[in-house]
């Protein structure tokens, strides 16, 4: 088992959508980078949306995402976990970003959307509900994992348009 820490959130001053995962996996922790692995589809999906696909370098695909508004981060800060499946990571351990925080500081974000339902239901579980967390809208996308193949590319790409609304 090992204690594992998220990244700091893609943010910008013109953020109105925030996007959450739940942990980096093995692939994003070694190369410091949000949904490195590369059967990950959340790049190739927010290329089709967002001009910030995987032929572009890392730091241009956040560029092009704080450019249309849309902030990434995680739900947990930290959990122990073995291996990159959410389904690994120890319940006990789990502790969350302050993702109230961050919405107090950008009030023009409105929406948010999990990357999955391990996101969604650790949100629901541990984040705490404010008066502005109670202001923004939660939606429960499919998840761009890997581990989350039985759903073809085209779908999850139909699914994941409503966040370029």
């Amino acid at each position: 088992m090992t204690t594992i820490h998220s990244f700091a959130p893609i943010v910008s001053d013109n953020a109105h959508t925030l996007i959450l995962g739940s942990m980096p996996g093995i692939a994003s922790l070694t190369a410091q980078a949000y949904y490195a692995h590369p059967r990950n589809t959340f790049w190739r999906i927010m290329g089709e949306l967002f001009e910030a696909g995987p032929n572009l370098d890392y730091e241009d695909r956040v560029a092009a995402l704080r450019r249309h508004g849309i902030a990434v981060w995680d739900v947990m800060k930290l959990c122990t976990r073995t291996g990159s499946l959410d389904s690994a990571i120890v319940e006990s351990s789990i502790e969350i970003n302050e993702i109230a925080a961050l919405l107090d500081s950008h009030p023009s974000i409105e929406r948010i959307f999990f990357n999955g339902a391990k996101a969604e239901a650790s949100y629901r579980r541990y984040a705490p509900t404010t008066v502005r967390t109670a202001e923004v809208t939660t939606t429960l996308l499919p998840s761009t994992s890997p581990a989350h193949a039985s759903m073809s590319f085209e779908t999850k790409l139909a699914a994941w348009a409503v966040v370029d609304r």
